[in-house]
């Protein structure tokens, strides 16, 4: 009997070659090399205004943590629809991700657009403003009660102010300082704009006579004369802005809206990937890089990881949309 030649060690070899070749290009072993490229961090404000000043700090101290360069990309448009959206449509690979603000808990609401915030994977939150109450330097009000008793008192129209975006959270924060004063909120003209920084420049040149902003997006124009602060909408001063009293220290009010910002990924971003970030989002927040640079501008800063901004995402936005029904802005 011939004897058939044994070929079975070199049969397997073809196989092992294809199994070793598709286990290489498996996302689980992708994964574990991420990132290995750079990363784009959108962010749905303009340049120049405080979501882009707190996602380049947050961006510069986690690319110390990643090893990789994170590029800041400014897709304003649509009251923070435009920038949110580009979020969404990015593939989940965690080399794209956002810098979501407040406004995701306000834009449904009004009809803007339906995305909510179960169209993202949260990461993380790292920061929390407070806005305060900015007018031109030679405005003939020297408080927040002699501002809102204009506006009381004065016909509708008379005070034009800007910030943000119609039914932006500035405008919303103020709206609902107004309500809980005893004032329409359609008292004053809201002009909208691309974000706080343009809005200063109008200010200064007489164009409006009202920016409710962050007081760090205004901190310039304070800085250079051009314009001065009656009050913040928080439960302490600013540590930054020391000579700027709160409304409780002014009318006696514990009102106070502030906005929101943090990194997310699109809806489906992997665990894994998802739980890297974190880790190093973490690292990033706690780093004197970090915390010293939103010091320095006076901005607010305040941590939450996946779970807890996940809860606050879903608690806050049951929240706004209260105050967006209040001012009459729901759809």
């Amino acid at each position: 009997m011939n004897k058939q030649p044994h070929r079975g060690r070199k049969a397997l070899r073809p196989l092992k070659t294809l199994l070793l070749s598709a286990l290489l290009a498996s996302p689980l072993l992708a994964m574990a090399d991420y990132p290995d490229k750079p990363i784009t961090l959108v962010v749905p404000w303009a340049a120049g205004g405080g979501s882009d000043a707190a996602a380049r700090g947050i961006a510069a101290a986690l690319e110390k943590e990643l090893g990789v360069t994170i590029n800041v990309v400014n897709r304003a448009g649509g009251n923070g629809v435009v920038g949110h959206t580009v979020m969404t449509s990015a593939k989940p690979d965690g080399y794209t991700l956002g810098f979501i603000t407040g406004e995701l808990n306000m834009m449904h609401w009004q009809g803007l657009t339906k995305l909510t915030y179960k169209d993202f994977t949260p990461i993380a939150m790292t920061n929390y403003d407070y806005p305060g109450v900015q007018v031109a330097a030679d405005a003939p009000y020297n408080s927040v009660d002699e501002l809102l008793e204009t506006i009381r008192n004065e016909p509708k129209g008379t005070i034009k102010a800007s910030g943000t975006g119609l039914g932006g959270i500035w405008h919303v924060a103020f709206s609902g300082l107004l309500l809980e004063q005893g004032i329409d909120p359609q008292k004053i003209t809201f002009v909208p704009s691309q974000g706080a920084a343009p809005a200063m420049v109008e200010l200064a040149a007489g164009s409006i006579q009202l920016v409710p902003s962050s007081v760090p997006e205004a901190r310039s124009m304070i800085e250079a004369g051009k314009a001065k602060g009656l009050a913040i909408l928080s439960p302490q001063r600013n540590p930054a802005f020391p000579d700027i009293p709160t409304l409780k220290e002014t009318l006696g009010s514990d009102y106070s809206l502030g906005e929101w910002r943090g990194v997310a990924g699109p809806k489906n971003l992997p665990p894994e990937i998802a739980a890297t970030l974190e880790a190093a989002l973490e690292k990033a927040y706690n780093s004197a890089m970090y915390q010293d640079y939103m010091r320095k501008l006076g901005f607010g800063i305040e941590w939450r990881n996946t779970t807890d901004f996940s809860a606050f995402l879903e608690t806050n936005n049951s929240y706004m949309g209260g105050i967006i029904e209040k001012i009459g802005m729901k759809k």
